[in-house]
């Protein structure tokens, strides 16, 4: 784990570009399909972040300064579920007032999402869902397997009609969701690659219904959610496209011409929310331009002012290279962030059962997965410090989530099944983790009448909380095994004394729960 990371400051903005609030003309430009030839290599096991700080340091190395994340106690462990009406009746599309918006409490309370990164790279399936460009960057490996399988002069979009999906079924992925113990899904509506899973207007030709499956893949997800589930339905979009040409001449002149923006990105995200009305909008790709380009603060405005969603959506940090662990609903910082401590601001770990990439992988080991004891430790770490966890699954081009990766979530759920009251619409605790005993994280009730203190490891006979005081009313019990427990005083703390392992129902991490009157 990490307690610092370099966060880029806000950058002048010398040739900032207004943004219309709303689209109110139709644009005649045909968006098609492009290749082209990039420069540069990197290890994208992290899918954005290396390639993200690699940028910035070369471009803003004048700018990155190392902030400290740890200075303030989090603000949002005892939020009210209000409404845009509630708190101000309008947003203005400035980062002051936008992050002046209450982030809406259902998020906080959630705790576990699941996230789904699904697309063309899930045909060749190797590397990593950068597969396009690091294999256009002439990595190695990418070369050696496209040389071993595939005729000469193959391109990248001859992968589209292999993406079948012929085994996707939207409503057993919900079921899945659901027992995994998830509250909220995120799918990845478009990646780097501008490949959309639903029949944008604006990616003629280069989305799933034109080729590939011939269906609305985003639409019908979102239909099977909702009908089926309980759960919140959210959307990843990249900002970026590695290869579209409004993109590239955009970044040759410096993105003084905003082409691509406002006649590709700006109106499939108006698109995107007035059809499927997401209630998380994460963004991404945002790192090779400012806010100002993207137009960030106009949409984010519209989406909080005036969308099928403005009382209820929630939006992440990724909207431009100086917004990230800066602005935005709650905060990403960088891939599978953890770090361990409570933070002044509410965030998401993003994270992936498979340990090198997002996308799916044929050629992934055993050992490449983490384990449920890895899993479980991960979230009860990220949850004492404040956060979300967003576990991220890869499925296969034909619709398949990997026998693994179902094994995992349904390992989630049961887990959560016995747990989850440690977990769900808890806050942080006075501590994070134990001041004498390793591997034990707390959380509490919101009324702060229950301790959870969670234990990454079986104690044997008994276990020593050196962060609890408590009195000689309260009571110790152990989730999933009937009655109270023994425990006394040993200053500092107290140690209570275990059950056998045999007679609790949790596996991976156990939960202790201190009751005061």
């Amino acid at each position: 784990m990490c307690s610092r990371f370099d966060i880029v400051k806000r950058i002048t903005r010398n040739n900032s570009i207004k943004m219309e609030k709303k689209l109110t003309v139709c644009f005649p430009l045909a968006i098609f399909l492009i290749i082209a030839l990039a420069h540069g290599k990197g290890n994208f096991k992290s899918y954005n972040n290396e390639e993200r700080q690699r940028f910035l340091q070369q471009n803003y190395h004048n700018e990155i300064d190392s902030l400290d994340l740890h200075e303030k106690p989090v603000m949002n462990s005892k939020q009210k579920d209000i409404t845009v009406s509630e708190a101000n009746p309008r947003w203005d599309p400035t980062w002051e007032s936008i992050d002046s918006r209450p982030l809406p409490a259902w998020y906080d309370q959630s705790k576990i999402g699941i996230f789904i990164h699904w697309g063309v790279y899930s045909v060749p399936g190797v590397e990593s869902e950068w597969f396009w460009k690091t294999w256009t960057d002439k990595r190695p490996e990418c070369v050696e397997f496209m040389e071993a399988n595939y005729k000469p002069n193959f391109t990248y979009q001859e992968f589209a009609p292999e993406f079948t999906a012929e085994f996707y079924d939207p409503s057993a992925w919900a079921d899945l969701f659901a027992r995994s113990g998830a509250k909220y899904v995120v799918l990845t509506s478009k990646h780097h690659e501008g490949y959309t899973l639903w029949p944008s207007l604006y990616s003629f030709s280069w989305n799933a219904q034109d080729v590939g499956p011939h269906r609305d893949v985003l639409g019908d997800l979102a239909n099977a959610i909702r009908t089926n589930t309980s759960l919140k339905f959210g959307l990843y979009h990249s900002l970026y496209e590695w290869y579209n040409p409004l993109w590239m001449r955009d970044r040759d002149n410096n993105h003084s011409t905003s082409d691509f923006v406002n006649f590709k990105i700006k109106p499939e995200m108006y698109e995107i929310v007035n059809k499927y009305q997401p209630e998380i909008f994460w963004s991404d790709g945002e790192w090779e331009a400012p806010d100002t380009y993207w137009g960030s603060l106009e949409f984010i405005a519209w989406l909080y002012n005036d969308s099928p969603v403005k009382d209820t959506v929630v939006t992440n940090d990724r909207w431009g290279h100086e917004t990230l662990c800066n602005h935005g609903g709650y905060y990403t910082c960088t891939d599978r962030y953890n770090p361990g401590t409570l933070q002044p601001h509410k965030w998401e770990n993003c994270m992936t059962l498979d340990k090198e990439s997002w996308g799916f992988r044929r050629n992934a080991k055993i050992e490449d997965y983490l384990t449920p004891e890895e899993l479980m430790t991960t979230i009860v770490e990220s949850v004492s410090c404040g956060g979300n966890v967003l576990v991220n699954v890869g499925p296969t081009r034909e619709g398949m989530i990997p026998t693994i990766q179902q094994e995992r979530l349904l390992q989630m759920g049961e887990w959560l099944g016995v747990n989850g009251e440690a977990i769900y619409n808890s806050v942080p605790w006075l501590y994070q983790n134990d001041t004498l005993t390793p591997g034990v994280w707390y959380t509490a009730s919101p009324d702060g009448s229950r301790v959870y203190a969670m234990m990454t490891s079986w104690p044997g006979q008994s276990v020593r909380l050196g962060a609890v005081d408590i009195t000689i009313a309260s009571t110790v019990t152990l989730l999933g095994t009937q009655g109270v427990l023994v425990w006394q005083n040993t200053s500092p703390g107290i140690t209570v004394t275990m059950p056998r392992l045999d007679d609790n129902t949790s596996k991976w991490v156990w939960t202790l729960v201190i009751t005061t009157p």
